[in-house]
């Protein structure tokens, strides 16, 4: 992960509950291409990652968060009057952190407008849904705007993760 890559996190740690940073015990992050397809490579690169950890057992949880956090991401790094400079790449990033019994799921996009759940009684809304489904699916998620020279927000999520020896294997 180049020498940027830590700086880049020390908003999201802000917002994170107590985590040692460097207690990380895995990380691996991807670019996504400001296109819708970039949903799917989200959850192919989720997948592959989390059976690597040997944690697909939450594969499906972590896997619908990611993508609804990816969504959102792309329906703000899309617009065509989001002003990008070439040299910037792609406008999103997935992340993922895990410690012993957490796991973090993190996107970058270039929008500073705060993510919004929409009070809406109306279930058919497409908008404002994809947070009470972050909501539900997690242990908790939040989002901080990015310092230094990055522009933009970070939204993340969190998964407690079953330490190896509560689990009953028998």
């Amino acid at each position: 992960m180049g020498t940027n890559g830590s700086t880049m996190l020390e908003p999201l740690r802000q917002g994170l509950p107590p985590l040692d940073p460097s207690a990380v015990s895995s990380a691996a992050s991807c670019s996504l291409p400001a296109r819708y397809e970039a949903v799917r490579e989200a959850r192919q690169f989720t997948r592959r990652t989390l059976d690597q950890w040997d944690i697909g057992d939450r594969f499906d949880d972590v896997c619908l968060v990611v993508s609804e956090l990816v969504t959102n991401a792309l329906r703000h790094a899309l617009p065509a009057n989001t002003p990008r400079a070439a040299e910037q790449g792609p406008p999103v990033r997935l992340h993922l952190m895990r410690w012993t019994e957490r796991l973090v799921c993190a996107v970058r996009d270039p929008s500073h407008d705060s993510p919004v759940t929409r009070d809406s009684e109306d279930f058919s809304a497409e908008s404002g849904r994809g947070l009470f489904l972050v909501d539900s699916f997690s242990d908790g998620w939040g989002w901080h705007p990015l310092a230094g020279t990055l522009s933009g927000k970070v939204v993340w999520a969190l998964f407690r993760l079953q330490p190896d020896c509560l689990r009953d294997d028998t």
